[in-house]
């Protein structure tokens, strides 16, 4: 087994609340998300984001709305809704039982 599988997969794991937590903070187009996530060291390709995005929007975590850009085609920028926040906030409890138990296991 490799380790490589693993760490990809705990990344993806914590996908869903990274993004939720980043756009709880301001709204962003795709990109901008991307790069973040990058820069956090949770290294993703956009095609593992949109489907993410998308799926998030379907269960009315987040909304979208279309802004002209200066230097292009019209830009997609997502927000979080108020169910989102609701649902970020279990989330965040969850992370936190999570991180705590790990952190337990580890020092035992």
């Amino acid at each position: 087994m490799k380790v490589d599988n693993t760490k990809a997969q705990m990344r993806k794991g914590i996908l869903e609340y990274c993004i939720l937590m980043l756009l709880s903070k301001k709204e962003a187009y795709p990109s901008e998300i991307i790069a973040e996530l990058k820069s956090a060291k949770l290294i993703v390709v956009e095609g593992t984001i949109y489907p993410l995005l998308t799926r998030l929007k379907n269960a009315e975590l987040l909304r979208y709305n279309w802004v002209e850009s200066n230097a292009g085609p019209p830009r997609k920028y997502y927000s979080i809704t108020v169910t989102g926040e609701l649902f970020l906030k279990d989330l965040k409890t969850t992370w936190e039982e999570l991180a705590f138990a790990v952190n337990a296991i580890s020092k035992a």
